[in-house]
C-alpha cells in the first residue's frame, strides 16, 4: 500500500514537472531542432514521441541508478555532470544541423529532416533529464532511500510516466510545422533557419557547459567548430573532383 502511495506521488510529481518547468526549459532546444528541421507536423509529432521516449527511461535508468548507489550518485549528479551532458548533446545537435548536405531542394530537405527526426531527439531527450529541478532531486532521494533498484526503477518509470504530460506534445509538432511552411513558402529562408538554429543550440550548450567550466566549454565550442569547417571542405574537396561528362555528339 505504501508503494502504490509512493508511486502515486512520483507519477503527480512527474506531471508538475512535464505541465510547468519541464516545457519551458527544454523547448528552447527540441523547439529550435524541429524548427530547422522543417519536417512538418508528422514528422514533429515522431520527434516529440523520440524526444519523450528519451526522457521517459532516463527517469526509469536514473531511479535505478540511484537506488543502486545511493548518495555517492546524488552526489555526483549535484557536481555539474548534467550541465556537461546537457551542453554535450546540445553542441552535438548544433554540428548535425551545420554539417554539409545536398543542395536546398525539397526533396533533399525532406529527407534530411526525415534523419535528423529518427536519429537526435531520443538522445536529446535523455540529456535533458539531467536539469538540476526540486522535482527530480525529490525523486533521486525517495529512489535512493528505497535502496531497491527494482523500486527506483518503477518509481522512475512513474515519474516519466508524469512528465509525459506536457504541452510539448503539441508545440514541438506546430514547430516542425511552422519550419516546413516557412520552408516551403520562402525557400531562402532554409538555410537560414538551420544556421539560426545551430547558432541558439550552441550557445545553450556553451552555456550549460560554462556552468561546470568556460575554459572546457570554449574548448569545445572551438573544437567543435573546428569539425564543422573541415568537414565542409572536405566536401568541397569532393565536389571539385567530380569530373563533369560531356553529352555524347549527335552524328
Amino acid at each position: 500500500m505504501a508503494a502504490d502511495a509512493s508511486l502515486t506521488g512520483v507519477l503527480l510529481l512527474g506531471a508538475s514537472l512535464g505541465l510547468t518547468a519541464c516545457a519551458a526549459t527544454c523547448m528552447p532546444f527540441i523547439g529550435a531542432w524541429t524548427l530547422a528541421g522543417a519536417g512538418g507536423a508528422r514528422a514533429g509529432l515522431r520527434d516529440a514521441l523520440s524526444f519523450l521516449g528519451g526522457r521517459w527511461l532516463a527517469y526509469t535508468s536514473l531511479g535505478a541508478l540511484a537506488a543502486s548507489l545511493g548518495d555517492w550518485f546524488l552526489q555526483t549528479l549535484r557536481s555539474g555532470v548534467g550541465n556537461a551532458l546537457i551542453g554535450v548533446a546540445a553542441l552535438a545537435c548544433a554540428g548535425l544541423l551545420l554539417r554539409p548536405s545536398a543542395p536546398h531542394t525539397a526533396a533533399a530537405l525532406c529527407h534530411r529532416a526525415g534523419r535528423i527526426g529518427l536519429s537526435s531527439p531520443f538522445l536529446l531527450g535523455m540529456a535533458l533529464t539531467l536539469i538540476p529541478c526540486t522535482p527530480l532531486a525529490t525523486l533521486l532521494t525517495t529512489a535512493a532511500a528505497s535502496a531497491d533498484p527494482g523500486q527506483g526503477a518503477r518509481l522512475g518509470m512513474a515519474f516519466g510516466a508524469g512528465a509525459l504530460l506536457t504541452p510539448m506534445l503539441a508545440l514541438i509538432p506546430a514547430c516542425a510545422a511552422l519550419g516546413q511552411r516557412l520552408r516551403v513558402e520562402h525557400p531562402w529562408l532554409a538555410p537560414c533557419l538551420r544556421v539560426g538554429a545551430a547558432l541558439v543550440l550552441a550557445l545553450m550548450g556553451w552555456r550549460r557547459l560554462a556552468t561546470v567550466s568556460a575554459a572546457w566549454a570554449t574548448l569545445a565550442l572551438a573544437l567543435g567548430a573546428a569539425a564543422v569547417a573541415m568537414a565542409h571542405l572536405r566536401q568541397r574537396r569532393r565536389v571539385r573532383r567530380v569530373i563533369p561528362i560531356a553529352p555524347l555528339a549527335r552524328p
